[in-house]
C-alpha cells in the first residue's frame, strides 16, 4: 500500500513543547538544529504556543524559523491535521498510556514518523497490537522510547556488539548508574505504571503470542538475579525498565547480534545495604500504587509541570557500563553524558527528529526501535552532540 501524499510544510513538529521537557527539547531545537529547518510547535493553548514562539526566536539560529499549530491529544482531526504537514512528529506529552495514542494513530494513518520519551512498556506493547501493521502499510516508522528510556542502552549495546566478533553467540550486561532529579511528568508517568502491572503483563502477553522471532537465532534474557558489579565492585540490582526489552527487540531484527544474544540490564549500587533498600523501596511503591486512595495520594504530591532546576540538572550525570563476551574476547564500552532525564533525553529526542527528517536511513517501517531506526546515525549525531561512546577495554 502506497504511503499517502505529505504536505511539504515541515520537517518536523514538536506536540508539547509548552510541557517543562518538551521546553528544553524546544530549546535544543533552537540553538543546535540547521538554520533552515522548517518545524513547529504545537499543544492545545494558543498564547502559551505564541510565548514559547517568541522565546525561541530570541535564542536566535533555528528558532527565528519556528512556526506554531494548536493541536490537541484529545482532538482526533487536530492531530490529523498536524501529521498531514509533516515528515516527523516528536511528542511529549506523557503518561503515554493516557494520552499517548491518538498521535500514534494519525501517524500510522498518514505515513508520518514518530518519536515520543515514553518507557511504560504496556504503552508500547498497546501501540504494537494496535497500529503496527497499518504502520508498515503506510511506510511510517513509530520509534518509541527516544530519551534516557531507552537511547542510551539500545545504542550502547549496538556499539558494544560491534566491538565483539561476528556470527558466534554473545552475552552482554549492562550497568546503569546515575545522579539526578525527576519531573513531575515522570513522577505520574511512574505511579500510573505501577498502578497497572495486571494490563502491561496483559499486552506483553498478547503480543508475544501474536509477534514472530527471528528464525534460526535465539535473544534471551539473562537471569534476573542481584550479583556483585563489574570488577567486583558495588552490587548489580536486576532494573525492570523498558530498555532490556528495547535491546532485545534489536537483537530480534538485526543478525549483527549473532545467533544466540543474552542481555542483562542492571542498576549499580555502591553497597549492599543501597540495594536491598532500593529493592524494598520499589516494591513497597509498586504495592501502594495498587490502592486506589493511596496512589490518587501519590499523584497529587506533584504537579506535572514541576522539573529540576537548571542548577541541579547542570549536577546530574549518567554512566552505563556495558560488558560483552564472544566468541573468546570481551569488551567493555561505557555512555556517558550529562542530566540524564531532561537535558540529554531533550538532546536524544531532538537528534532522534532530526536524523527521521534528514539522514539516510536504512528501509524500516512499523514500530521499530532507535538503533533498527537510525542506528549508526544517530550514534554519529550524538556523539557530536555531546553523549559520550567509548571502549574502555
Amino acid at each position: 500500500m502506497a504511503a499517502p501524499e505529505h504536505g511539504t510544510d515541515h520537517d518536523l513538529v514538536l506536540l508539547g513543547a509548552t510541557g517543562f521537557t518538551g521546553g528544553l527539547t524546544a530549546d535544543y531545537l533552537a540553538r543546535h538544529a540547521p538554520s533552515g529547518l522548517r518545524w513547529a510547535v504545537a499543544g492545545r493553548d494558543p498564547g502559551r504556543l505564541a510565548a514559547l514562539r517568541d522565546r525561541l526566536a530570541a535564542i536566535g539560529g533555528a528558532g527565528t524559523s519556528v512556526g506554531t499549530l494548536t493541536a490537541d491529544v484529545d482532538d482526533a482531526a487536530s492531530l490529523r491535521a498536524v501529521t498531514e504537514t509533516t515528515k516527523v512528529l516528536a511528542t511529549t506529552v506523557g503518561p503515554y498510556v493516557a494520552h499517548g495514542e491518538p498521535a500514534v494513530a494519525a501517524c500510522a494513518d498518514t505515513g508520518t514518523d514518530y518519536v515520543d520519551l515514553t518507557g511504560e512498556s504496556e504503552f508500547v506493547d498497546r501501540m504494537w497490537l494496535g497500529y503496527h501493521e497499518r504502520a508498515v502499510a503506510t511506510g511510517a516508522r513509530i520509534v518509541h522510547a527516544c530519551g534516557f528510556d531507552s537511547v542510551p542502552h539500545d545504542l550502547g549495546a549496538w556499539f558494544t556488539v560491534q566491538h565483539l566478533p561476528e556470527d558466534v553467540p554473545i552475552t552482554l550486561s549492562g550497568y546503569v548508574r546515575a545522579g539526578g532529579g525527576i519531573s513531575g511528568g515522570t513522577y505520574h508517568s511512574a505511579v500510573r505504571a505501577f498502578s497497572r502491572v495486571r494490563q502491561s503483563q496483559t499486552a506483553a502477553a498478547e503480543r508475544r503470542r501474536r509477534e514472530a522471532l527471528p528464525p534460526g537465532r535465539r535473544v534471551r534474557a539473562l537471569p534476573a538475579r542481584p550479583h556483585r558489579g563489574p570488577d567486583g565492585r558495588g552490587w548489580a540490582l536486576p532494573l525492570p525498565t523498558i530498555d532490556p526489552q528495547v535491546v532485545r527487540r534489536s537483537a530480534r531484527a538485526l543478525d549483527r547480534y549473532g545467533p544466540d544474544f543474552g542481555y542483562g540490564h542492571y542498576a549499580l549500587l555502591k553497597t549492599l545495604s543501597m540495594a536491598v533498600c532500593t529493592a524494598a523501596g520499589m516494591g513497597s511503591m509498586v504495592a501502594l500504587a495498587q490502592l486506589p486512595p493511596v496512589r490518587d495520594l501519590l499523584l497529587r504530591a506533584r504537579s506535572q509541570g514541576e522539573g529540576p532546576s537548571a542548577e541541579q540538572r547542570e549536577k546530574s550525570w549518567f554512566r552505563v557500563r556495558f560488558v560483552g563476551t564472544a566468541g573468546g574476547r570481551s569488551v567493555v564500552t561505557e555512555v556517558r553524558g550529562g542530566d540524564p532525564g531532561y537535558t540529554e533525553t531533550a538532546t536524544m529526542l531532538a537528534e532522534s527528529a532530526l536524523c527521521l527528517a534528514h539522514d539516510a536511513l536504512p528501509a524500516t517501517a512499523g514500530q521499530v526501535t532507535t538503533v533498527q531506526a537510525m542506528g549508526d546515525a544517530l550514534l554519529a549525531r550524538l556523539q557530536v552532540a555531546g553523549i559520550t561512546f567509548r571502549v574502555v577495554s
